[in-house]
């Protein structure tokens, strides 16, 4: 049975600047995971092909190595699985030139959403884009 799920993709980039740095001089986690969740809705945003929808669950975060100021990283997602109402993702935010890990996300949940905020079905059983 062909995989109808696409691999990871890596799409954004970011440059650790002064501003996305903690107190020991490294990446910050609290900037990461804003950009892992920002890539994400857009991610799925574009596989639903259709917006409105919300962050519902986040996995556990493995913060498997750090990153430092001047070095340029990379986010990647992966769809995972299809709900009635949800979309699930995969993530990876690694070195641009190493490829080194710094971050995985096992699974990231998505509702799509009514003009009211309730859960409605999205319809698809696979990414339109």
């Amino acid at each position: 049975m062909p995989d109808i799920y696409p691999e990871m993709r890596f799409f954004s980039r970011k440059l650790i600047k002064p501003e996305d740095l903690n107190a020991h001089g490294t990446l910050f986690g609290g900037s990461v995971l804003s950009w892992v969740d920002e890539e994400a809705a857009i991610y799925v945003i574009c596989q639903l092909g259709k917006g409105n929808i919300a962050t519902k669950f986040m996995s556990e975060i493995d913060f498997v190595s750090s990153a430092k100021l001047g070095d340029i990283i990379e986010i990647g997602m992966q769809t995972v699985a299809f709900g009635r109402t949800s979309i699930t993702v995969r993530c990876e935010v690694r070195h641009k030139f190493t490829l080194q890990p710094i971050i995985k996300i096992e699974k990231i949940v998505f509702v799509h959403l009514d003009e009211h905020g309730k859960p409605i079905p999205h319809g698809l059983n696979k990414p339109v884009n």
